[in-house]
């Protein structure tokens, strides 16, 4: 019970929340969480009269201790067959280009069908551990031999990227016909993608790779989006994300026919054993709806 009070009050950041959800009193509350502080020998939390907040012991103690207590709740309801509703904070973490509109629509649907399920976002394009960190789950774009294979996978949609500017920049640097006429152009590269490998696969394989000058290199996709829009240079963008810009005549395609890759949107958690229902409920909403979203 005082693992349970003390994530409660983690979580909510308040014992007296926490006492509401759990249904004691608040002075319970507090003497379950102090009784764990001084079986461990160490503050797990610190407080003031307005403000709770995680001590650095406490924080990775509670990421350790939550994912037990979901995994528990999992098996507890497997025996007693009963259904667990997906409830509680789900720690996420994603590319940047989730902060877009169809990304955010995503998190609005799924909170739709699951109201009691919040969410913690990482959006800063770092590779997070999971466990060490207390993630619950990552979205993660890329070729499978690239991800931990401490981890599993499960491939949601794929994701196609091209080639493209802004009108702008074609009419400065002028639209390429065929790969070669690439030499001298300038690239807004994403850090986690070898683009002169991407350009070289693209061309004949007699041909020399086009020379392409990186003007701009960033691990935030949006950056490199809005760029491109000014007319900064080319940049490789997955579909999904600059089509109503394509529409709209803000960006063009360059070389349809020739430059272009996909890359895998996976769900990349630690383990299959015990998943939590808002884990398990978003991976399966995900794998139903990212497709249809991300695959377009």
């Amino acid at each position: 019970m005082s693992l349970r009070v003390f994530c409660a009050v983690a979580e909510l950041k308040s014992f007296t929340a926490a006492a509401a959800r759990l249904g004691i009193s608040p002075a319970m509350t507090s003497k379950h969480v102090m009784h764990l502080e001084n079986r461990l020998e160490n503050r797990l939390l610190n407080r003031t009269s307005r403000h709770v907040s995680l001590t650095e012991t406490g924080q990775l103690y509670f990421n350790q201790v939550r994912q037990m207590l979901d995994g528990l709740e999992e098996v507890e309801a497997a025996i007693s067959n009963v259904t667990v509703m997906p409830r509680g904070t789900l720690r996420l973490s994603a590319p940047v280009w989730v902060a877009n509109t169809l990304g955010t629509r995503l998190l609005a649907e799924y909170h739709r069908l699951y109201p009691d399920v919040t969410f913690d976002l990482d959006l800063s394009g770092r590779i997070v551990n999971l466990v060490d960190e207390g993630f619950d789950l990552a979205l993660r774009a890329t070729a499978p031999g690239r991800l931990d294979p401490g981890l599993i996978a499960r491939p949601l949609s794929e994701i196609e990227f091209r080639l493209m500017g802004a009108p702008s920049y074609f009419a400065r640097a002028g639209k390429p016909l065929v790969t070669a006429d690439l030499n001298g152009h300038e690239l807004l590269s994403y850090s986690g993608m070898n683009a002169d490998r991407i350009l070289a696969l693209a061309g004949p394989r007699e041909d020399e790779p086009p020379k392409i000058r990186t003007l701009l290199q960033s691990g935030n996709e949006t950056l490199l989006h809005l760029a491109a829009l000014e007319g900064m240079g080319l940049v490789f963008l997955p579909m999904w994300m600059a089509q109503p810009d394509i529409a709209a005549g803000r960006l063009e395609v360059a070389l349809p026919d020739t430059l272009k890759f996909s890359v895998t949107l996976h769900a990349v958690y630690p383990s299959r054993k015990y998943l939590s229902a808002k884990v398990r409920s978003f991976i399966d909403f995900m794998a139903v709806r990212a497709s249809g979203f991300f695959g377009e």
